[in-house]
């Protein structure tokens, strides 16, 4: 006989019931046989066990949610004297399966919304809303096979990056059901969908390009056409290879003068520190600070933060003849020049606050140009020597 416990099922008890890594039954105070099954993923089924003449017997009522817990308590009580008298207990309701959109709710509550910072979890929702639910939404998890897949991934061809990130996110949500034992293993019909695949179009800013810009970010601030902390942001971006929200987003705390770092609380990675350079303190210090007002790059008039680098980029790099340089390229362009000064990947992985090593291996194709180069040099200059001593000879 399963045991009491000090908990009475009513909706808001069981409402509150969790489970870590398992799945738990917690048994019911009043009604000896009566208790729910909580999974990790936050599914709680009604169950009954009793013994019978045949020994004990166990079965489900139904989904709490689907059923109130007093309805649950009546079906219970009911079941635990039908196994008593040696009957069998009433089949189980067949559960409804989960749908993508079902699966969806769970994803965004249990997973993202758990270990996703904001930013992600405001792109997987724009990504479900936008282009998974209304081509699946509606369907079974077992009815989405590959072949619905690749349509929906066919169906945003004109956007491959869209396309490839439903596939992605959808996969994610596939792997989860199978480690929710919501769906079986192997059941993930996003494995046979081949993506387009990144296109990188990295874009590398030459030394004259680099003074070719210095120069229009101090005409603009010459001229007043830009907002001065916009122009400090740029800069700051060229200075640190950060990203774009990484500067945007920090604040005069996290600026330490004394240790010399910059302190990111809130990377893309983790929290980082940055190593606070010469340039960048005059930066830091040509920008004044608004009263009452946080952050480094700061909105018009002071207030607020600027939250888009995008229309003033825009017209700086068209005034510098760079249309076709995105803000991105400027954290290209330091790891660039990072390995033009002899840096290794490990070391500009550090500066640029990869996570993984993989990640700055995209700069690889970089350094072995300069190992071309280096060894060219090396060979020029060997060689110069050997042509020396055979002439003399």
């Amino acid at each position: 006989m399963p045991r009491r416990s000090e908990i009475k099922l009513t909706k808001r008890s069981v409402d509150a019931l969790s489970a870590d890594s398992k799945d738990i039954v917690f048994w019911d105070r009043d009604l000896a046989g009566f208790g729910v099954r909580v999974y990790p993923t936050g599914r709680k089924v009604y169950v009954v066990q009793s013994r019978g003449p045949e020994g004990p017997k166990r079965t489900a009522i139904g989904r709490h949610g689907e059923i109130s817990a007093e309805e649950a308590r009546k079906s219970a009580a009911i079941e635990i004297d039908r196994i008593k008298r040696g009957e069998d207990p009433a089949p189980a309701p067949v559960e409804a399966e989960l749908t993508v959109s079902d699966l969806a709710e769970r994803f965004m509550r249990v997973h993202v919304a758990a270990h996703c910072k904001p930013g992600t979890a405001t792109g997987y929702r724009h990504t479900l809303e936008k282009h998974v639910l209304p081509a699946l939404g509606a369907m079974e998890l077992s009815e989405v096979g590959a072949s619905k897949v690749t349509a929906l991934h066919h169906s945003l061809r004109s956007t491959p990056r869209s396309a490839d990130t439903a596939v992605n996110v959808l996969s994610r949500m596939f792997t989860l059901a199978e480690a929710w034992a919501l769906a079986p293993p192997g059941a993930n019909p996003c494995h046979a969908v081949r993506r387009y695949g990144k296109r990188f179009s990295e874009r590398f800013l030459t030394p004259e390009e680099f003074r070719r810009l210095g120069r229009v970010l101090r005409d603009s601030e010459a001229d007043g056409s830009e907002w001065a902390p916009t122009i400090a942001a740029i800069r700051l971006l060229m200075l640190t290879g950060c990203r774009k929200s990484e500067i945007l987003d920090l604040r005069w705390d996290d600026v330490d003068r004394t240790v010399g770092e910059l302190r990111l609380r809130d990377a893309k990675a983790g929290p980082r520190m940055v190593h606070l350079t010469a340039p960048i303190r005059e930066v830091l210090e040509g920008l004044p600070r608004s009263p009452g007002n946080s952050r480094v790059i700061t909105g018009p008039g002071g207030r607020g933060c600027k939250t888009n680098l995008e229309q003033c980029w825009r017209r700086i790099r068209a005034r510098a003849g760079l249309q076709d340089v995105r803000l991105h390229d400027l954290r290209h362009s330091y790891a660039s020049r990072a390995l033009a000064l002899g840096e290794g990947l490990p070391t500009i992985g550090k500066l640029l606050g990869h996570s993984n090593i993989s990640t700055t291996s995209r700069y690889a194709h970089l350094m072995r140009e300069a190992e071309k180069i280096a060894a060219s040099r090396v060979g020029e200059s060997i060689g110069a020597h050997l042509e020396t001593q055979t002439t003399e000879t």
